[in-house]
């Protein structure tokens, strides 16, 4: 999805002023991490580390696995760019929370507010992401899984040197097998 700078800027012409930044922030933070919607909105304030530039993500938040091993906390090292705009996001938040993403009515934004703020920044951006057979879908087809998986596409095909273990370990796949199965038609040769 090349377009996630036009998601990004998008959301600052839709929805309340004072819920454009969060929204870029959740946008920006989603496709830096490929973090699942669920664990996006677990994610406190004080799980940010080193100035904003590490994401710590414990045990608790993550996805269960369907047996009885839990996953590992995880500590994900952020874009630059990621973290001045969680910096700056965080400097002038309208609403003070443990939660990083507050909603209006809540403390805490929930997984179907997470799909409607990217929802209403899709149709404004009029993206037309690339869907899994290689065609062009329309502002619909963005959702927070999507995000997840751009992140996938983007370190196989826009930068050097990642391997199918390097996208496993971002997005935190139980298996290589998983990794496999699911983005293994996404490397250009």
């Amino acid at each position: 999805m090349g377009s996630v700078d036009d998601l990004r800027s998008a959301c600052y012409s839709t929805g309340a002023d004072y819920l454009q930044q969060r929204n870029e922030a959740i946008i920006g933070l989603m496709y830096d991490t490929g973090l699942r919607v669920g664990e996006l909105v677990a994610v406190d304030v004080d799980m940010l580390r080193e100035a904003n530039s590490v994401l710590y993500v414990p045990t608790e938040i993550q996805k269960d696995y369907p047996n009885d091993n839990e996953p590992a906390p995880a500590t994900l090292e952020l874009a630059s760019d990621v973290t001045r705009l969680l910096s700056s996001y965080l400097n002038s938040r309208w609403k003070e929370s443990p939660a990083l993403f507050p909603s209006r009515s809540s403390d805490r934004i929930t997984t179907q507010g997470v799909r409607n703020a990217i929802s209403k920044v899709t149709k404004e951006a009029d993206v037309e992401p690339y869907l899994v057979d290689g065609t062009r879908g329309d502002p619909g087809d963005v959702t927070p899984h999507a995000l997840r998986h751009s992140v996938a596409y983007r370190m196989m095909n826009a930068e050097e040197g990642n391997t199918l273990y390097d996208v496993r370990n971002r997005l935190r796949h139980r298996s290589i097998q998983t990794t496999e199965q699911v983005y293994d038609h996404i490397i250009r040769v």
